[in-house]
């Protein structure tokens, strides 16, 4: 009653200081009438070009890109990055003076229809402000730079038109992903980013540590202080999936957006140290059949999604990164992934005669040459490798009934290899206490994971999307090093 109360003479009164029992509060102001629906009163560039002003005043904020001056007049094209080409701008010469690249400017003039091929619309600028000059040593110029040479400059690459298109793309992809999982009544989740665990098993891990000299942390003489800032060992995490099982046991369908970190020395064009993974756990399944439908369907409506909000650059990376970039969306999009055994793709393996540098065997890990050929040159596009042998996949997976193999399954993509890792998990008590036995792991502290299945188990599995190997598999660029802002990997770490 107070509080509506309040906000009532809040409206009401017009000035001096509003009373409010035995105080006095400052009078609300506002510059003006607040829009919902556009709080920002500029508009992007992407907004100008989309709207129906032309004819109409308008202004524009952003950074010249390039400028080419005549005569009497010059060119300047200028990007916020909203969108992939920015805006033409003509203004006259005598303004353009001292104008160059990376100068931020804020333009007022006129929209109006462009008789050039390159846009359809351009401005007529009748007033320029330069908001921040830029010095003559900006390392960005016209011509195109290798992405060697702007991943020395982490501060500045994200103004190159590549990484205007990357940051976009990923937006897209975060933006589809969302709305498919909503639409299957998934509920978004957030998982640890410090965790006791190693979800992996692979030890490959970043451990965290801290300063316990806090005051309220006092210890008696004769106890030893704790050498953990938690009192046991912790690290980053590697994956958010034993979290997500716990929420799936609780909410059924659930999923996570989150980053992983793995400390991996492996300096290849598609790992990083830190990186960022989409987790889904879904309960009650029928199996790995009803998996592998639910994540086909997530890559493909994702891609969908892309494909309608982010056309102009995924026609950018197929006309100047990769000429397959289309052909390989359209054919994600109208082809149904291919689907093998593990066991059939070791023999499509050998009977290949390919002089692969690992010979390919039954027991063996699929290594990335084979996963690339077989994406790539036998399926020529998306395939699901599922059932492996049990002793190359973690504990936590269902084991099949031939007691070799388990329920789980890869998905391997052309130029990148395996961009999905999932499975089953193992719902069985017995079953699992047993696999942590034979994995050399203790029964005692996985028994909080142990509890999940004798209290109320639930058939359930789920998978990871390594997030930026799917930008790189959409967008063809070469190096995942290259589709992250600031990409840390063995030996660097920029800012």
């Amino acid at each position: 009653m107070f509080q509506s109360t309040l906000f009532a003479h809040t409206k009401r009164w017009s000035g001096g200081f509003l009373r409010c029992g035995g105080g006095e509060l400052p009078r609300v102001r506002r510059y003006g009438t607040l829009n919902l629906d556009a709080p920002l009163r500029d508009k992007t560039i992407k907004g100008i070009l989309l709207s129906n002003q032309v004819g109409n005043q308008v202004k524009v904020n952003g950074w010249v890109r390039t400028v080419r001056k005549q005569k009497q007049i010059a060119f300047a094209e200028v990007s916020d990055g909203s969108s992939l080409k920015g805006i033409q701008a003509i203004l006259p010469s005598e303004q353009a003076k001292g104008l160059i690249s990376g100068t931020c400017v804020q333009l007022k003039g006129v929209l109006v229809e462009s008789p050039g091929k390159e846009q359809e619309k351009e401005l007529q600028v009748e007033e320029i402000q330069i908001i921040g000059s830029c010095d003559e040593s900006y390392p960005l110029q016209k011509k195109r730079h290798t992405f060697e040479f702007l991943r020395e400059l982490p501060h500045l690459r994200t103004r190159t038109k590549t990484m205007n298109s990357v940051l976009r793309l990923r937006n897209s992809a975060i933006l589809g992903f969302q709305n498919f999982f909503q639409s299957q009544d998934c509920l978004q989740v957030h998982t640890p980013i410090i965790t006791s665990h190693d979800c992996e098993g692979g030890g490959e891990v970043f451990k965290v540590s801290g300063n316990r000299s806090h005051p309220d942390r006092v210890h008696k003489p004769t106890s030893p202080a704790p050498s953990e800032f938690f009192d046991h060992p912790a690290y980053l995490t590697v994956s958010g999936q034993l979290h997500l099982e716990i929420m799936a046991c609780a909410m059924s369908r659930v999923y996570t957006i989150n980053p992983a970190f793995r400390a991996e020395e492996s300096l290849t064009s598609r790992h990083l140290s830190e990186f960022w993974m989409l987790e889904a756990e879904i309960a009650f399944l029928d199996g790995l059949d009803e998996l592998l439908d639910f994540t086909e369907a997530c890559i493909r409506q994702t891609t969908k999604y892309i494909a309608d909000h982010s056309s102009d650059d995924l026609d950018f990376f197929n006309q100047w990164v990769n000429k397959g970039v289309r052909a390989r969306v359209d054919h994600v999009l109208s082809k149904d992934f291919v689907r093998m055994t593990y066991t059939e793709a070791v023999e499509i393996l050998q009977k290949s005669k390919v002089p692969f540098q690992f010979e390919p065997k039954w027991g063996h890990g699929l290594q990335s040459e084979h996963e690339k050929w077989l994406a790539g040159e036998y399926c020529n596009g998306p395939v699901f490798v599922t059932d492996y042998p049990k002793e190359l996949k973690p504990f936590y997976m269902r084991v099949n009934p031939d007691g070799k193999t388990v329920s789980c399954v890869d998905l391997l993509v052309p130029g990148v290899g395996e961009l999905i890792g999932g499975s089953m998990r193992e719902e069985r008590y017995d079953q699992l206490h047993q696999q942590l036995t034979d994995c050399n792991l203790s029964p005692e502290e996985y028994q909080w994971y142990l509890d999940l299945r004798k209290y109320g188990t639930v058939p359930h599995g789920g998978f990871g999307v390594g997030f930026e190997r799917y930008i790189q598999y959409i967008t063809g660029m070469e190096s995942i090093r290259d589709l992250i802002p600031h990409p840390r990997y063995v030996g660097h770490c920029r800012l």
